[in-house]
């Protein structure tokens, strides 16, 4: 039975859905969930249960940790107004318990509706997973087709990007998702940055990021470096980008002293596994090699020197 009406835990699941053209089957969405902008008018039936406006990276790295330790959950489920919704599909993850509710929310949920929906678990660790979640979304709501051309279309744009980088020098790339404590990038995104046409030795593939030791970064010396923290916009990631400046040895990195130090609009481009991905590694092929691959939109990124 095609899925009528859908509430969506997940900002990246919300990107597909209105990709595949169902804004209108949306009736609940995450407090996070904010593009297209037009979402932002659906009901919110999830919230996090920290308070991270007014919390540091580090304090929100402790509280987040633990939570988890103590078997916390990191979310608030509106069980009422899922239950006035009635949803026949929800769109949810096990991937990060930090990013979303995952197994233990969900099944409390279940206990409570008296009517079951189909939970369908988005859990990506890669571009090729990304986009297969991409089909599953458009099996589970009679949107096969679309779904399949939109994966094609999205897999042709990265094929031709790797084609245009292949030949080009792969300077050491880091990518920074959180800067206090420091973690590298993982799952897609040093993916992303070979498409791109540098290497993150740092990074890793296809699976969680972890918190690494400065002195590896150290020692890594980054040609380009690119602070990209999980759940913040452009504003809030370049201002982080800035506390990097008093970390000793900071200056004498290559990408500092070369001017090649860039923070990014992490939620639209990298963070969230749909369907800008694709521009995420068009913009970070830019950020590597901007004599080759060109970029539009300057509100994506924004170069960081000591002012």
């Amino acid at each position: 039975m095609t899925a009528q009406r859908i509430v969506s835990f997940l900002p990246s699941a919300t990107e597909m859905a209105c990709a595949l053209g169902l804004e209108d089957r949306l009736f609940g969405i995450s407090h996070e969930c904010d593009f297209p902008p037009s979402v932002r008018s659906k009901a919110v039936v999830v919230r996090s249960t920290l308070a991270l406006e007014q919390m540091t990276q580090a304090e929100i790295d402790a509280a987040v940790s633990a939570c988890l330790r103590e078997s916390l959950s990191l979310y608030a489920v509106d069980e009422a107004a899922i239950r006035a919704i009635k949803p026949d599909l929800v769109l949810t993850q096990d991937l990060c318990q930090v990013c979303a509710p995952s197994g233990n929310e969900v099944v409390r949920l279940l206990n409570v509706l008296p009517a079951k929906p189909r939970v369908l678990y988005l859990t990506p660790k890669s571009l090729r997973e990304i986009f297969d979640n991409l089909l599953e979304l458009g099996d589970a709501t009679g949107q096969t087709e679309k779904a399949a051309s939109l994966k094609r279309a999205y897999e042709a744009r990265l094929s031709e990007l790797a084609a245009i980088t292949k030949p080009l020098h792969r300077p050491r790339v880091f990518c920074m998702e959180w800067t206090d404590p420091i973690y590298c990038c993982g799952h897609w995104v040093p993916e992303m940055v070979r498409i791109a046409g540098g290497r993150d030795d740092l990074g890793r593939d296809g699976t969680d990021s972890v918190r690494i030791a400065w002195e590896n970064v150290l020692d890594y010396r980054p040609e380009v470096l690119i602070v990209m923290p999980c759940g913040y916009g452009l504003q809030k990631s370049a201002e982080l980008a800035r506390s990097l400046f008093d970390r000793p040895g900071y200056a004498e990195l290559p990408a500092a002293s070369e001017g090649r130090v860039f923070a990014v609009d992490a939620n639209a481009y990298f963070a969230r596994p749909g369907p800008r991905v694709v521009e995420g590694a068009e913009l970070l092929a830019h950020l590597i090699h901007p004599d080759v691959v060109r970029w539009s939109n300057p509100a994506a990124f924004q170069r960081i020197t000591p002012s």
